[in-house]
């Protein structure tokens, strides 16, 4: 409640007015009970009616009604807006933290989860919050508001509310505590469920190819029976609140109505004071009534609100050091010295790695999968940080400088594609915003990509859907290698960049990465190891460790294990 308070106190205008027309609202409504009474004491028996003085009544019933609607719209209004900005920001804080988290935070959990958490948490904590804040300031305002007129009446039949209230606030705290954590199982499995059908769903075909459906169906209904489970019990906890508190209110009603009928035969009150103090006994007892019909809202709104606010407050990335170094055009002189690297501590990956790239050199990494090829990717642009040792860039170390400094001057193309939705365009000009369309045609024709372009419905203007759909998973990667030509940074990374591109396409590409790497510093990875037989160094690496490095000819005049390597490829051919 502190954390939402504080992006509540944000909008303390707002947050002023609509407690001031809630006071506004409150006090009109319960000054009409009294002008009920006074109408109804003007009524003395059949034909001795106060004409005169009740039509003056009910004039000013119609303008205080008429007030009390206005004040009441007006905060409605700011409650609206408050609910809505408090999410934005939420939502905005949320997605900006997930911009620095550390990938270790994103590869623990899947992307399902945290796209549940900012979005139908956020959404669940919304309506929960709107609903809150309408019936807070006007329930607890009521409240008071209709003690103080009951004790301004009479003391004896308010004594007798007063008494009978608290039962009411211990049976709705009591269920509050069981009901709180059932809901916080619901959140979570309700992410745990948004998780398993964006996992399915965006593998559809490898799941039919297996003939998956059936256990995939299974693992759904598994995750579908505990939401059930959990949100019906969530809801039947909350639910008797309401009940419980009007059971409670009804008492008080009755309460009221003995000890105020009892004074009315002993001339203590009139029967116009009497149907106020049933009016007022009525009105008093109705917040008590709404704000239970909104607790189950308002529960689900704490649960989702503490799923969300732990992703916010969550670890970022180490900071930067106040005075880190803004890299400009690096020369491409990269040094990794006695560089340790483990996802987790108890499995060790990458120990004692020492490397020494020159600039302009195209330097390939091979070997078996899971040797630590893409890690050591991952730790030149930062992405992890080393465990032990140093990694630099031109002689200064990569955590002495800015991630995005030293990221400008890499150009990446991973086998794993990625297109944003967006036109083709806007897809390639990604990292260079500014380019000029004539650059742009310029970069496609040199990564064989501009034929295909020029045949889409809408050409560079064709728009794209999520993750390049309707596109073929090499002119995907075709746009991928484009979007790096038009850049051309210091420094080029290629991860399996053609694994997707047909055979004579690949020959092309191949001689346009030759152009594009002359006098840049180049890390290729590659399991086809005929693609890297011109590198100007290729380091064999297993289990962590540079074990073979060399010049091609090199290497297999060593028969060792980058020959076995090369020669079991051709053999399976």
């Amino acid at each position: 409640m502190r954390k939402i308070l504080r992006y509540i106190s944000r909008y303390w205008f707002f947050l002023m007015v609509s407690i001031i027309c809630a006071a506004v609202t409150v006090t009109l409504t319960l000054y009409i009970p009294i002008l009920t009474g006074d109408a109804i004491d003007c009524i003395l028996e059949p034909g001795k009616v106060n004409f005169p003085v009740l039509l003056n009544i009910l004039k000013q019933m119609a303008v205080v009604i008429v007030a009390a609607a206005a004040s009441q719209w007006i905060m409605t209004v700011c409650n609206n807006r408050i609910a809505y900005h408090v999410v934005r920001d939420i939502r905005r804080d949320a997605f900006r933290r997930i911009q620095i988290l550390p990938f270790k935070y994103l590869d623990g959990h899947s992307y399902g989860e945290v796209v549940s958490r900012v979005i139908s948490d956020v959404d669940q904590f919304s309506d929960g919050l709107i609903m809150g804040f309408t019936q807070l300031f006007t329930g607890v305002l009521t409240i008071l508001g209709t003690l103080l007129f009951m004790f301004r009446e009479n003391v004896a039949i308010t004594l007798v509310v007063v008494c009978i209230t608290p039962v009411s606030l211990l049976v709705a705290a009591f269920i509050a505590r069981r009901t709180f954590q059932m809901f916080k199982l619901q959140s979570e499995t309700r992410g745990e469920q948004t998780g398993l059908i964006d996992e399915l769903i965006g593998n559809q075909k490898v799941v039919q190819a297996f003939g998956y459906e059936k256990r995939a169906l299974e693992r759904f209904d598994e995750v579908n029976g505990r939401l059930a489970k959990y949100s019906l019990r969530a809801i039947f906890f909350s639910s008797t609140t309401n009940p419980a508190t009007r059971f409670v209110n009804s008492m008080v009603y009755a309460g009221v109505c003995i000890t105020g009928a009892l004074s009315v035969i002993s001339g203590g009150i009139s029967v116009g004071t009497l149907t106020c103090f049933l009016s007022y006994a009525n009105q008093y007892t109705k917040p008590f009534n709404e704000i239970s019909g909104v607790f189950t809202e308002f529960q689900n709104a704490l649960a989702c609100a503490a799923r969300i606010f732990a992703l916010i407050e969550e670890e970022p990335e180490v900071l930067e050091p106040e005075h880190a170094v803004v890299l400009q055009e690096a020369r491409g002189n990269v040094d990794l010295e006695n560089v340790h690297f483990s996802y987790v501590p108890e499995k060790k990956l990458i120990q004692d790695l020492n490397l020494h790239v020159k600039p302009g050199q195209r330097v390939a990494v091979v070997g078996p999968t899971g040797c630590g090829k893409t890690t050591v990717i991952n730790l030149l642009m930062r992405f992890y940080d080393v465990n032990q040792g140093r990694i630099s860039v031109d002689g200064t170390d990569i955590r002495g400088m800015t991630r995005k400094s030293l990221r400008e001057n890499y150009g990446m193309v991973l086998q794993e594609t990625w297109l944003k939705a967006g036109t083709v365009r806007e897809n390639i000009v990604m990292g260079r915003p500014e380019a000029s369309q004539e650059e742009v045609i310029a970069a496609a024709k040199a990564a064989h990509s501009h034929s295909f372009i020029k045949r889409l419905p809408q050409g560079y203007d064709t728009v794209l859907s999520e993750d390049g759909e309707g596109l073929s998973q090499g002119q995907k990667q075709l746009l991928c290698i484009t979007r790096v030509m038009l850049c051309l940074p210091s420094m080029l990374i290629l991860d399996e960049a053609t694994s997707s591109i047909d055979t004579r396409t690949e020959l092309q590409i191949q001689q346009a990465f030759s152009r594009m790497m002359q006098g840049r510093t180049s890390f290729i990875i590659a399991h086809r190891l005929s693609t890297i037989v011109d590198a100007d160094v290729i380091l064999v690496m297993k289990d962590g460790n540079i074990i073979e490095q060399g010049r091609h000819e090199e290497l297999l005049a060593k028969k060792g294990f980058y020959a076995n390597l090369y020669n079991s490829q051709f053999a399976e051919i």
